[in-house]
């Protein structure tokens, strides 16, 4: 085992499978001590189990580590403070925590439900807001601690998925405040954006069309190019090293970044995004104005297709 982290205390949320269990992993491995929450969900928020929060306590115990679990949901505030609490009880502090719990409910936006809203906004982007809300009073008091939040490419607009990428944007907007919140106190606040084959990527593939999918959209070549590097290079364990990094002392510099993260790359976004033209004039534009310059000038060669979000 490594001793980077050695004497720190971590909860991972939604710990139990894909990027949360490596990384609670990779944590222990590191020397923490680790609370792996998990409320064992299927990946569309439905059910409940002890079993995949347990098995990952017993993979860290089994390596000559210290972990404990917790079965409680992001999605609810006493829910939230109980897992921060788990760590207090346990191990007498926290200083990493990691949001990672989340699930999708994809569906055209003309389709979307109420309940498939709100359900994915609770999760993703409440459930972030509440652990950090519940650890930061901890944190402050420390005059120590490192967040690592988890958003997504799907933030920045992803076919089908209006209720996720709100979310997943969200987190970003959350990790920049709350890093500028917290920076006078010790605590650092960043943001991954990874892109891994994780469970919910390969039901997705099975059970949901996603080939299909993209093959009408990219054309069948692109999306098997796309689908391959999913399936059989992006893989949660090419993320948890730079979350590792971010939840140490060394980087003790790097507050409010957003990075994206998947196998071999690691790559951090300008921020804030910068503009990329800028039409002025010394006064107000009128509109008949605009419609003459807009054309020639900002909106120039825009069109009606959109890229795909992929970096790849």
């Amino acid at each position: 085992m490594g001793e980077l982290l050695k004497g720190k205390v971590a909860v991972v949320t939604g710990a139990g499978k894909g990027l949360g269990r490596v990384e609670a992993l990779e944590l222990a491995n590191q020397g923490a001590k680790v609370v792996v929450n998990d409320l064992g969900a299927a990946t569309d928020g439905s059910g409940g189990s002890h079993g995949p929060a347990d098995e990952v306590v017993a993979e860290i115990k089994k390596a000559g580590g210290q972990a404990a679990a917790s079965y409680a949901s992001v999605a609810e505030v006493a829910g939230a403070e109980s897992i921060i609490k788990t760590a207090i009880d346990n191990f007498g502090r926290i200083d990493i925590l990691v949001n990672n719990a989340g699930f999708n409910r994809d569906r055209m936006i003309y389709n979307t439900t109420d309940e498939e809203w709100e359900s994915v906004i609770k999760v993703n982007l409440s459930g972030t807001f509440y652990c950090t809300r519940a650890a930061c009073k901890v944190m402050r008091q420390q005059n120590y601690g490192r967040i690592i939040n988890t958003s997504s490419h799907a933030g920045l607009g992803n076919m089908g998925q209006a209720n996720y990428s709100a979310a997943k944007e969200g987190i970003v907007g959350l990790t920049r405040t709350v890093a500028r919140d917290m920076g006078r106190y010790g605590v650092t606040c960043n943001v991954i954006r990874p892109v891994a084959g994780t469970r919910g990527f390969v039901e997705m593939l099975k059970e949901k069309g996603l080939r299909e999918a993209w093959s009408k959209m990219w054309g069948a070549e692109v999306a098997e190019k796309r689908l391959k590097q999913m399936l059989e290079l992006n893989q949660p364990e090419d993320v948890a090293g730079l979350v590792v990094y971010l939840a140490s002392e060394k980087a003790d510099n790097v507050n409010g970044c957003c990075f994206e993260v998947w196998h071999g790359h690691i790559g951090i976004f300008v921020d804030p995004p910068p503009l990329e033209q800028v039409l002025w004039k010394d006064g107000r534009w009128t509109v008949e104005e605009l419609v003459e310059n807009m054309p020639a000038t900002l909106t120039k060669n825009k069109v009606h297709d959109l890229p795909a979000i992929f970096p790849f």
